[in-house]
């Protein structure tokens, strides 16, 4: 069984390849809506997404997987195809998210301890059976006065490392998502320090766990500055500091690293990875697991409209060919001109 789980996790990060991260929440995905002024039903969200995995040539050569919400994993498209069907089809793999969201964790103000633990093993059942390959769980850690402490830190890697498990056990290849936010005013020192710090406890939840590292593939945040942070790291810097946590943290056993974009702007996004990339080789294969990064421009080039249907197709594709870029060090701006 792990014999066939690291093969899918060496797929999900194949060279030149990442994930799309298309797993919104109905909530997440009604303010992207709202945002292009969409109504938020079923069957609109329904034609977003085929419209993006119907993307063949982006979907064959730059989308190794596809992370799904529930919903999506269990519906059709237009002419009756499981998008599951559609997805695979591409040669991309389908995933699903199985956490419950964040919640608030007792006597730790402002911070927070994602659920779904209750029922996993039975849900993880049934998603194979729907045709998924791999799983997603995210754990958020935020950086503010007090925070994060290691109550918070603890509870999110002993979460993280007892879903990992049941994937495992089950038949899915864990993502194993600790995203430290940047969100807040800190500094990129700041970043560094924390991101280190929920890295080696959740390696040694893993452990603890008995989780074998090469059925899982990590995506986490790169070290950057928080958004309202006066000081901006250079992007160079991001990408060194980035590599310096994960080379102190992530055991090489691990076969691939799949960023978060994090609210970082597309183009960042893109470069910071490329960056990263172009410091290797790396012991491990660093690639893109991006939702908002590759999506928001065919959001906004389809606006819920079927006229816009190419439109939308083409900034995705645009996007996923930037990024497929990046996975191999292998962007420039003048790639990005050219389009």
């Amino acid at each position: 069984m792990t014999q066939s789980l690291e093969a899918v996790a060496l797929a999900m990060v194949a060279p030149g390849k990442g994930i799309l991260a298309a797993d919104e929440s109905s909530g997440t995905i009604k303010k992207r809506f709202d945002a292009i002024q969409v109504e938020n039903t079923q069957n609109n969200r329904r034609d977003y997404r085929e419209m993006l995995f119907r993307s063949t040539e982006a979907m064959r050569n730059h989308i190794s997987g596809v992370i799904l919400y529930e919903e999506t994993i269990r519906q059709q498209a237009k002419d009756g195809t499981p998008l599951v069907k559609i997805i695979a089809d591409t040669g991309a793999l389908p995933g699903i998210k199985v956490d419950t969201g964040a919640k608030p964790l007792p006597f730790c103000p402002g911070e927070t301890i994602t659920e779904g633990l209750d029922g996993l093993r039975e849900r993880i059942k049934d998603y194979v059976g729907l045709g998924a390959k791999f799983a997603k769980w995210r754990a958020v850690i935020d950086i503010g006065k007090n925070m994060p402490s290691y109550t918070a830190i603890n509870a999110n890697a002993q979460a993280l490392a007892r879903y990992a498990a049941l994937c495992v056990e089950g038949g899915l290849v864990p993502i194993v998502e600790p995203e430290v936010l940047m969100d807040g005013e800190h500094d990129i020192d700041t970043c560094e320090k924390v991101t280190e710090w929920v890295l080696k406890e959740v390696y040694t939840q893993l452990y603890y766990a008995r989780v074998p590292l090469e059925a899982t593939v990590l995506k986490p945040n790169m070290v950057i500055a928080g958004k309202k942070s006066p000081k901006q790291a250079s992007r160079q810097e991001v990408a060194e500091r980035t590599v310096t946590v994960l080379r102190r943290c992530v055991p090489v056993a691990v076969p691939g690293i799949a960023f978060l974009s994090g609210g970082q702007s597309d183009e960042d996004a893109t470069a910071h990875l490329s960056l990263i990339n172009a410091m290797g080789p790396l012991p491990w294969k660093l690639s893109f697991s991006y939702g908002r990064a590759l999506q928001a421009a065919a959001q906004k080039a389809w606006a819920g409209k079927s006229e816009n249907y190419a439109a939308g197709q083409r900034a995705f594709s645009h996007r996923a060919k930037m990024n497929g870029a990046a996975a191999l060090g292998k962007w420039s701006q003048a790639m990005e001109k050219a389009a």
